[in-house]
């Protein structure tokens, strides 16, 4: 049809035309070669090299975040393992041609022998017990019969059961190609019968860098710090920040057709960025009243408080990153750079990390606070007066002039109290306060004492005590007291136990009491009576 319109004939009715249905930018860019796979380097070698060797694994795991093409890797790998070339004559290949049928096929989706399969609709054993059975006849005119299956860590326990053994031993002629976003939920017997390949986030520069690309080959202008915006929103994904520039595009197109920063940031709903810069230096300058009063004019334009407080977090880190030296971030307007260069400058890394926790823990308690924008002021209000407090090394570099005053200390303070016990009981006693009563009952019921003259304790080996109660009693003692002490054994036959002291002194009382003339007119009036010591006294030897 030509472009110009013949007016000596009738013109064609306009809905004779069908016009061309719109593909978005995700699928309309998909990579069809693996050069086109961008930030999945190390991975396009693993394969390249495997496929030169003709070392080819039966089951291929790929796995990442959304968007990074695991799908469409599965499809390159099935092109590259079935591609005949131009002349029918070729075999497997990291290039495929693009051009035979099977890869023409493959590419549009409707290759018999290349079957993909969803697995978060296709989730069961019957499901699987299918795929089983087909694997076992050949491919129909393929050189493999490949199986993909998308987000298979939803298939249920039975049906990757029911995989094992053709995973373990397939046919020749088949493949397995799975994809997946949540790989721990994939069993260990079948991670341990696949090829693993981990698709890495795709760098925000090399996203920028593609979909300045794509921009151009739509023939729409974008700005360089719009594709930078939507490189980082897009997370590492591709898919995602193809589908932010569709929408931006769109935007673009109301808005004199170019891609701006500017609509961009609208559009994504971030908050203005030199708001935050306005805001950060009203924290930094401690000037409260301002400061919640920025904030409430970004509320009261829309901007959520969490936003608002994420923004902050990112500055502070932007500012880090230009203290230590790192290379600045393109999609940062210019006098956004300047500002950090400027507080890079002024703030030491003790008060940049202190500002970033508590930012941090501001930011957290926003984001689960049932009154988020009056969260978002008590979290500012604990920045600026705490995060601009020097820290104590910064204090020292200062001098004493410019450290706060102290308060006046005592002419002359009292001399420590000594906390020596000056008997062997008081020791034990001071050990059982400290909660040692394990120890102070053994030592009670087994230590005889040979000599005490703190800081040195001597018992006696007549009755050997393990080492590791003397030294858990002189550990004891120096805790309580402050002081090193020595505790020995030595030869010599030293005194009762506490324990045998505290008997005998019973036993004494007891025939003190037997020989009282009381209690002999008493037995001898009631002839088989005994004398027997109250609760009280036996209840204080237990």
């Amino acid at each position: 049809m030509s472009d110009s319109l013949d007016l000596g004939s009738s013109p064609q009715p306009a809905a004779s035309a069908k016009p061309e249905t719109y593909r978005v930018l995700a699928r309309k860019y998909r990579p069809q070669t693996f050069s086109a796979l961008i930030g999945q380097d190390a991975m396009v070698t693993t394969l390249a090299n495997a496929i030169r060797r003709g070392r080819l694994a039966h089951a291929f795991l790929l796995t990442g975040v959304r968007g990074v093409g695991k799908t469409s890797t599965a499809r390159l790998i099935a092109k590259a393992l079935n591609c005949i070339g131009p002349d029918g004559q070729g075999g497997p290949t990291i290039d495929p041609c693009g051009v035979c049928e099977p890869c023409r096929a493959i590419a549009e989706g409707r290759h018999i022998d290349v079957i993909e399969m969803d697995a978060a609709s296709h989730t069961g054993i019957d499901d699987v017990r299918e795929i089983i059975e087909a694997s076992r006849y050949a491919a129909v005119s393929a050189r493999f019969k490949i199986y993909i299956v998308d987000e298979v860590h939803m298939l249920s326990k039975a049906a990757f059961n029911g995989l094992l053994k053709t995973l373990e031993e397939p046919p020749a002629h088949v493949k397995f190609l799975f994809a997946t976003t949540e790989v721990n939920k994939v069993p260990i017997t079948v991670l341990s019968r696949c090829q693993r390949f981990d698709l890495r986030r795709i760098p925000a520069e090399k996203l920028a860098d593609h979909f300045a690309r794509v921009s151009e080959a739509e023939g729409v202008a974008a700005e360089p710090e719009a594709l930078a915006l939507i490189a980082r929103a897009a997370e590492g994904s591709a898919r995602d920040g193809l589908s932010i520039l569709d929408q931006a595009i769109a935007h673009a197109d109301l808005e004199g057709g170019a891609v701006r920063a500017e609509a961009v940031r609208d559009m994504l709903g971030l908050s203005d960025r030199g708001a935050v810069r306005d805001l950060l230096a009203l924290l930094l300058e401690g000037n409260a009243p301002d400061a919640l009063v920025a904030l409430r004019r970004q509320y009261a334009l829309g901007v959520d408080p969490q936003t608002v407080m994420r923004g902050l977090l990112e500055a502070v880190h932007g500012i880090t990153l230009i203290k230590v030296g790192s290379t600045e971030d393109p999609a940062q307007p210019v006098e956004e750079r300047a500002a950090y260069r400027e507080w890079a400058g002024a703030m030491s890394f003790p008060v940049l990390h202190r500002l970033w926790q508590l930012l941090l823990k501001g930011y957290e308690e926003v984001s689960g606070a049932s009154l988020p924008i009056e969260t978002a002021e008590m979290a500012l209000l604990r920045v600026i007066h705490a995060a601009g407090l020097p820290d104590p090394g910064e204090l020292a570099r200062r001098g004493p002039a410019a450290a706060p005053a102290a308060p006046p200390a005592p002419a002359s303070p009292p001399p420590p109290a000594d906390r020596t016990p000056r008997e062997f009981a008081d020791a034990l006693d001071v050990v059982e306060q400290a909660g040692q009563i394990a120890l102070v009952a053994r030592l009670r019921h087994a230590a005889r004492l040979v000599r005490y003259a703190p800081p040195e304790i001597e018992f006696s080996n007549t009755r050997p005590l393990p080492a590791d109660l003397l030294v858990e009693l002189a550990t004891a003692l120096k805790d309580a007291t402050g002081r090193v002490w020595k505790v020995a054994m030595v030869d010599a036959p030293g005194a009762p136990s506490v324990r045998e002291a505290e008997l005998d002194a019973v036993q004494a009382r007891h025939d003190a009491v037997a020989q009282s003339p009381a209690v002999l007119a008493a037995l001898d009036a009631f002839p088989g009576a005994e004398l027997i010591d109250p609760p009280a006294a036996k209840r204080s030897l237990s």
